[in-house]
């Protein structure tokens, strides 16, 4: 059986870093293909050899494509392969400052960058709503963007559950492409403690301040009853992707440190999860 991974989502938001960054992972990449050709490429591999049987297919470059590209998602997940939806996107703001960057016009044709980019993300609401995971690129350099597709597509066992714990600080905004949030502001702020200040919550007197609350372990045995229901659970109803993200203020040191635990007790129940720390450097 092949494996499909459909790279879409807003112009600008990093489609062909994606595309370049699947490849370099092994899979074999058709970047702006026109959707009408989904499933004809589906049928071909599906008379291939094994050295096509993981392709990521970039769509949605073009106006005509954008209403046509969710029913040929449907048909090629129809066709029984194993199929995923990449979907990319970023925040108005830093869209338009990328296209400015790169003097580019918008696929879209309009006269005016913002405009543009409003249309195609309401154009691409429902399409982002079959999406597997979403990420947001907001925040992301081109390396990041990779480091994270790989921790989404590297895996050899496709059936597998792929976990992100993601600590971030709600002053730098809260991520988009996450499934369940936490908020951990309600834990003293080693930030407040002069000698702690400067570290993060990857540093060991950090980490024994932050779980050496009561509220804390507390916290972290209710997460872990509730990680045993729901991640099963999102298994059973065929979902690929879980993101889990623990915020407090500045994402330097509680969410840091919690974001840790929650993934060691996520391997002691047998998934793999990764982490990234968004904001432990600002």
């Amino acid at each position: 059986m092949a494996e499909f991974v459909v790279i879409t989502g807003l112009s600008g938001a990093g489609r062909s870093q994606a595309g370049a960054a699947l490849e370099d992972l092994g899979w074999y990449v058709m970047d702006n293909l026109p959707t009408a050709l989904i499933t004809k490429v589906a049928d071909l591999v599906s008379t291939g050899g094994p050295e096509a049987q993981r392709l990521a297919l970039v769509v949605g470059r073009h106006a005509g494509q954008l209403g046509e590209l969710q029913t040929a998602v449907q048909q090629l997940r129809a066709s029984g392969e194993r199929v995923s939806v990449l979907f990319l996107e970023a925040s108005d703001e830093v869209l338009v400052r990328r296209f400015e960057g790169t003097r580019r016009r918008h696929p879209l044709g309009q006269e005016g960058v913002l405009e543009a980019i409003v249309d195609e993300r309401r154009r691409l609401n429902a399409m982002k709503e079959m999406a597997d995971v979403v990420v947001d690129t907001t925040d992301l350099n081109v390396n990041q963007l990779r480091e994270r597709l790989a921790d989404l597509f590297s895996g050899d066992d496709a059936s597998a559950m792929q976990i992100l714990v993601l600590s971030f600080g709600y002053k730098h905004g809260v991520p988009l492409d996450v499934d369940n949030v936490f908020d951990v502001r309600f834990l003293p702020n080693p930030h407040w403690v002069e000698s702690m200040r400067p570290l993060t919550g990857l540093d060991e007197p950090v980490r024994r301040y932050v779980l050496g609350q009561p509220a804390a372990k507390e916290f972290l045995e209710r997460v872990g009853h509730l990680l045993k229901f729901l991640v099963p659970a999102y298994t059973r109803e065929g979902r690929s992707y879980l993101t889990i993200a623990i915020g407090c203020t500045g994402g330097r040191h509680r969410s840091v440190v919690l974001a840790e635990e929650i993934a060691v007790r996520l391997r002691e129940m047998g998934f793999t999860p990764s982490t990234i720390h968004r904001d432990v450097e600002r």
